[in-house]
């Protein structure tokens, strides 16, 4: 069973920048992605980016594209999101997960425990 240990999140001030890291405990790469998703206190979890296999195609949700990068370190077994410019609207618990396609929540199986990232000044 692969597990997924999110690290990273903290409190920082708008414009702000935080690395956020997921380490798998094995190769979770195998055949589908690896995504980033978020869930902010009464709302529903949703997508933030993903990066697949292979070809390392990436995905960003509209409120992620030119903010934030994912990326990976196959030899860490670990997957990256950068993220800059931080809005309030980003405070969130930041999970990482496993074994699905792009940003569709459905089909991810694998999650980590969560990493808290907020945003105030």
């Amino acid at each position: 069973q692969v597990q997924l240990v999110e690290s990273g999140g903290d409190s920082v001030q708008p414009g702000g920048s935080l690395r956020l890291s997921c380490v798998a405990s094995e190769n979770a790469y195998s055949g589908n992605c690896m995504g980033w998703f978020r869930q902010a206190p009464g709302n529903q979890r949703e997508g933030v980016a993903a990066i697949c296999r292979g070809n390392g195609a990436r995905v960003y949700a509209d409120s992620a594209k030119g903010r934030f990068t994912v990326s990976q370190d196959n030899a860490k077994n670990t997957v990256y999101l950068q993220m800059n410019n931080l809005k309030p609207e980003d405070t969130a618990m930041y999970y990482c997960a496993a074994g699905g396609f792009g940003l569709d929540i459905r089909t991810y199986t694998i999650w980590g425990q969560g990493t808290q990232v907020t945003v105030s000044s």
